[in-house]
């Protein structure tokens, strides 16, 4: 169902496009990718953390990896709500979350010099709303996870042609 060559965030619409997390039209962003495995019904993502997203010499900053496990965890919302639909991804109307929660558990100092693996999965569906969990792995040990609770954004934030 999913298109595994696409990221989920490049089916999002221009007007949805701008998060400084994943928005591939942010030019000062950080362009986030994540993936969608139909077999294991999860998400993945990577990012290479630039020497200025540093916490101190050799660490990634806390606040980065809040940001990815938030973007990561509403794009995960985004495709098990067109999956739990029936609908391929990026069909209309668009579905796109937004954070309502997120909580992060930091586990292990994250090494500023290597490629973090984010793996997604969905927790809850229940109406608007989607509870995703999110893992960040460096060197395939995990140093932080998280719980995103996302809704389907509110029509007060949709740009009006």
């Amino acid at each position: 169902m999913m298109n595994e060559k696409k990221a989920i965030q490049d089916f999002y619409s221009d007007q949805m496009s701008h998060c400084y997390g994943c928005g591939r039209l942010n030019n000062f962003g950080m362009k986030l990718k994540s993936y969608w495995n139909e077999e294991e019904e999860s998400s993945i993502a990577t990012y290479i953390p630039k020497a200025h997203q540093t916490a101190f010499p050799g660490f990634v900053y806390g606040g980065l990896i809040a940001s990815l496990i938030d973007c990561h965890g509403t794009g995960t919302a985004a495709a098990a709500a067109y999956k739990a639909e029936g609908r391929k991804i990026g069909t209309e109307p668009e579905l796109r979350y937004v954070t309502a929660s997120l909580h992060v558990d930091y586990l292990k100092p994250t090494p500023i010099d290597q490629e973090l693996v984010l793996i997604g999965k969905v927790k809850e569906i229940k109406g608007r709303k989607v509870t995703t969990e999110v893992k960040l792995f460096a060197a395939e040990q995990l140093c932080a996870q998280g719980e995103v609770i996302t809704v389907k954004i509110p029509e007060t934030m949709i740009f009006k042609k």
